[in-house]
């Protein structure tokens, strides 16, 4: 099985095959990373048609910007870094905000518990129902932090990336990430507690 440290050489050797001239090796890196990216954009938007868009603006700026590729780190995470980018960058041109909820057709087939333990079953339309909502006050808390508060919690709770791939991607340092998402953790609970006072701890 080939190791992490294994498929960055490759990466890099695939990048000097294509700035040698060679198209052939950057299809082999599209056909590596896209279904990685296709999995980041479905974060950001529902449709298929925008996914698409945002995989492709991402691929063609990698295309077009690959000879500055300095190799401080690895080529996943300097890609990863203009995905995100180009996805932010695209719905802001859309108006809308960077988070959106995503579907999983296996939770929406089954049935879920009413409460944890209990024995009462909700039907598949009321658990639908039920996520819709919690995605759209998900949504409308995420709405009201500042855009640097907002990022680094879809990077980390939506999209599971460690703090030195998030300070990677996002040029900064890893203490600086710690402390953001401290901080955007802390702005989150704030505005949940103050749009939606029913979600606080009881004293």
């Amino acid at each position: 099985m080939i190791t992490m440290h294994e498929l960055a050489r490759e990466d890099v050797e695939l990048v000097d095959e294509a700035l040698g001239g060679n198209p052939l090796s950057f299809q082999l890196l599209i056909e590596r990373y896209q279904d990685r990216l296709f999995a980041l954009a479905r974060h950001y938007t529902k449709s298929a048609v925008e996914v698409e868009d945002i995989v492709q603006d991402t691929f063609l700026k990698t295309f077009r910007r690959l000879e500055t590729f300095q190799r401080q780190s690895s080529f996943s995470t300097w890609l990863y870094r203009i995905a995100v980018n180009t996805a932010l960058d695209f719905l802001k041109r859309k108006g809308r905000s960077p988070v959106t909820a995503v579907e999983d057709p296996e939770l929406s087939a089954a049935p879920v518990r009413a409460q944890a333990g209990s024995g009462v079953a909700v039907s598949a339309p009321d658990a639908a129902m039920r996520r819709e909502e919690i995605a759209r006050i998900t949504r409308e808390v995420l709405d009201e932090l500042p855009e640097i508060f907002r990022t680094v919690l879809v990077l980390r709770e939506f999209e599971g990336l460690s703090y030195l791939e998030m300070a990677e991607i996002l040029g900064i340092s890893i203490g600086t990430v710690e402390s953001r998402l401290f901080r955007a953790r802390a702005r989150f609970k704030e505005a949940m507690i103050r749009l939606h006072p029913e979600f606080a701890a009881p004293d």
